[in-house]
């Protein structure tokens, strides 16, 4: 593609990507959600992977056996570093998380206490005026002690949420920027190489950004229903959005001085295809319950029949 016109759609992609990314509140739908990993997962295997197969200059070390690993690396790197903030924030709240479910047990307790000491001397038929006032002087008691430990449960959750909060958003920060810059960058280059392949390339990663769950709760600690809230302010989203048009920028410079050789723009879309392919699998796809298979099947055979159709037509997707 001529150079100039890959700076304006690059510039038209980075203004996409960065609307979706600084408004998109992502109130996810089942159906959209199952359509889209649908897609996704076949974009991976119907072009990515052929991509890479067929056009990767040089395989690592000379071993075809090697010509996905920097797609591993990148799905090994993201799941890494997600692993490694969680551990550590699990060491560093595991003391308070012990101290929250020693405290609800107690407060189970409590409320079995109640429970107990109502069906027992409710049952006594002779009760004078001095037992029922022992008996409500106690259940006061027991609804004071409840109380109280519900209040100290609650902020004791407000402080491990507040503890997690603070270790996680240094990796999202870290993660989110590089991505969204390795986009922008891939993007470009791939633009001087093959519309089509640069297109499909961004729209999967446009899909990503649309279903992601960054905005969404993400529960950490199920036992004691702590959630990891992703959402960040303003000012750091129009950061993060931003990082797309970086990449961009400093894609045309490079091109301007000293080119990306295919090789590295080759690792470099291997390693984040790793990457959105954790994605996938980690956000993407609905968990368990959720999602729809229909819809999931549908999206699979949309992109299938999409990828023909292109063929048909004779255009050439590299594969």
């Amino acid at each position: 593609m001529d150079f100039l016109v890959a700076i304006i759609v690059s510039i038209i992609g980075g203004i996409v990507f960065f609307i979706v990314d600084l408004f998109n509140e992502n109130k996810t739908r089942e159906i959209h959600s199952s359509v889209i990993a649908g897609i996704s997962v076949a974009y991976f295997f119907l072009v990515v992977l052929p991509e890479i197969s067929e056009n990767m200059p040089e395989y690592p070390l000379h071993l075809r056996l090697l010509e996905y690993l920097f797609v591993l690396i990148g799905f090994t790197f993201i799941h890494v570093s997600e692993k490694y903030i969680l551990q550590k924030v699990d060491s560093k709240a595991q003391d308070r998380i012990k101290r929250l479910l020693k405290m609800e047990k107690n407060l189970d307790l409590v409320e079995q206490n109640l429970g107990h000491i109502l069906k027992s001397e409710l049952g006594e038929e002779d009760l004078d005026d001095y037992a029922l006032k022992d008996l409500s002087r106690v259940l006061v008691d027991l609804i004071e002690q409840e109380e109280t430990l519900k209040e100290q449960d609650k902020d004791l959750k407000r402080r491990i949420q507040s503890h997690i909060n603070e270790n996680l958003d240094n990796i999202h920060l870290f993660t989110n920027f590089i991505y969204h810059f390795l986009i922008g960058l891939i993007f470009f280059n791939l633009l001087l190489i093959e519309l089509l392949i640069a297109l499909l390339f961004f729209l999967f990663a446009l899909f990503k950004a649309i279903i992601s769950k960054t905005s969404n709760d993400v529960i950490i600690f199920p036992e004691i229903e702590v959630i990891d809230r992703l959402e960040k302010p303003k000012g750091l989203r129009i950061f993060l959005a931003s990082a797309t048009f970086l990449g961009f920028f400093i894609g045309v410079i490079f091109e301007l001085t000293a080119p990306i050789s295919l090789e590295i723009l080759y690792v470099l879309f291997s390693f984040i295809s790793g990457v959105i392919l954790y994605i996938i699998v980690r956000e993407v796809i609905p968990e368990k319950e959720k999602g729809n298979p229909v819809y999931f099947l549908l999206g699979v055979i949309i992109f299938f029949i999409a990828v023909l159709i292109i063929r048909f037509l004779g255009y050439s997707l590299m594969i």
